[in-house]
């Protein structure tokens, strides 16, 4: 959730607090009003008492049973009203997850491992400025992000074997400046071979020479320090003699594959898997990227630890949910680009390298 979204989750959950507080007063006063005007019956049919009175503690034991009643009155409606809000998002369409956020303005709502996660918002962590209000959804169904009237964020997509041949010059034509080009995956199995994506060097060259800026990306398997050490090792010596500016890239995802290698790793050893990886690439002399998704950012893997890291990622929802600073995000995986056949996944960055 952005900043603004939380500002205005704040400001409703702030009025409906003060409409509860105003009927618990209202209530309270009249239990009381009603408690004084049977005393003063009872006083009009006794005409030995002239005057009515009440010792500060009967005020006081008035005023607390009246509050009590009127808070468990005002609770119910309120909860109702919540009730009716999360019934009514249900019935839209909307995703559980998606419901339950609004109502925890502090903290990322995530499931993972089919349970959900509410997890604080750490204010110690870099935390992005992106206003909602300056997101714009094009008649292409792709994204830009606009400052003063001018576009700021910068076009790009990533891209793998999958997407099979691709005219470079069509897709620079549509705008594209940069491309995160797949280098290899490590296989799921026991064995974890290491696969070089076989439409690299054609991507690459391609993408340079049509003048496209070029980053790498490795999808990882690694369960070992070793395996991670390799494949930063593999990535370097598959790049070398060519220009690739932007950053290079430790894929981290949890795989819906049962062998999935890196699944059972603890958020310890996968983080540790990560800096070997990205401490690698920096010492030569590239720049690091890290890419993942919500979950794995919030649940999976320690962000605190790649404070200085750029990071990628991927989230496609319209909504500028997720309150930490990143450079890239990919916010479809069923993009269409002039050049490419079938889907391409979609990529915006709020800066250059």
């Amino acid at each position: 959730m952005n900043r603004k979204k939380k500002e205005i989750t704040f400001y409703i959950m702030t009025i409906l607090a003060c409409l509860v507080a105003m009927t618990v007063v209202v209530v309270a006063a009249l239990l009381i009003y009603d408690k004084i005007r049977q005393k003063d019956e009872a006083v009009e049919a006794n005409a030995e008492i002239d005057v009515v009175m009440y010792s500060e503690e009967e005020v006081n034991l008035m005023l607390a049973e009246a509050v009590a009643q009127a808070e468990q009155s005002a609770r119910a409606e309120t909860s109702d009203s919540i009730l009716n809000q999360i019934l009514q998002s249900l019935e839209g369409g909307t995703s559980t997850v998606s419901t339950l956020r609004p109502f925890y303005p502090n903290h990322i709502v995530v499931v993972s491992n089919g349970r959900f996660h509410f997890v604080p918002i750490r204010d110690d962590l870099k935390q992005h400025s992106l206003l909602q209000e300056n997101l714009q959804v094009l008649e292409t169904g792709e994204l830009q992000y606009v400052e003063n009237g001018e576009v700021v964020s910068h076009k790009g997509i990533d891209v793998s074997r999958y997407q099979g041949n691709i005219d470079w010059n069509k897709v620079a034509a549509q705008g594209v400046e940069y491309v995160f080009i797949r280098v290899g995956v490590r296989g799921y199995g026991q064995e974890g071979k290491l696969v070089l994506d076989e439409k690299f060097e054609d991507n690459v060259k391609g993408a340079s020479a049509a003048g496209i800026k070029v980053g790498v990306y490795f999808f990882s398997q690694a369960i070992t320090d070793e395996e991670a050490l390799e494949e930063a090792d593999l990535v370097l010596e598959t790049i070398a003699g060519y220009d690739v500016s932007y950053p290079i890239v430790y894929d981290v995802e949890k795989t819906g594959d049962p062998d999935g290698r890196m699944n059972q790793l603890s958020v310890e050893e996968r983080t540790r898997m990560a800096h070997i990886f990205i401490d690698r690439i920096k010492e030569a002399g590239y720049t690091p990227m890290i890419y993942a998704n919500m979950e794995m950012w919030s649940v999976l893997i320690n962000m605190a630890e790649f404070e200085d890291v750029d990071k990628w990622f991927a989230y496609y929802d319209i909504n500028l949910y997720f309150p930490y600073e990143y450079a890239v995000w990919q916010y479809s995986d069923t993009g269409r680009i002039d050049g490419i056949g079938g889907d391409v996944d979609l990529n915006i960055s709020f800066k250059e390298w």
